[in-house]
């Protein structure tokens, strides 16, 4: 598995994890995801957030709003270049 495929699976667990209501563990892997590709710094710059409060947010105490947490979500597909669908199963 290619690295860019391998970032792609750890932010499609985080947002599982994020959907599943498992939030803490969502918010570690996106959190990893993020030092891993873009890092903090330069996702600060894109979100127009202070990257500090980036890290606590995704920190193990951080409790982001939706709204920003949705606006993160969508820099870092646009930023690594791909998209995630959701999909119903039952």
């Amino acid at each position: 598995m290619s690295l860019d495929a391998c970032h792609r699976v750890t932010f499609k667990d985080g947002i599982e994890c994020l959907l599943a209501g498992d939030v803490d563990a969502g918010k570690a892997v996106l959190r990893d995801f993020i030092n891993a590709t873009v890092g903090f710094q330069e996702l600060g710059g894109l979100t127009a957030k202070s990257p500090k409060s980036l890290m606590r947010m995704f920190g193990p105490n951080g409790n982001p709003q939706a709204w920003n947490l949705f606006e993160v979500i969508r820099c870092l597909q646009e930023h690594e270049g791909f998209h995630l669908k959701i999909q119903s199963v039952r």
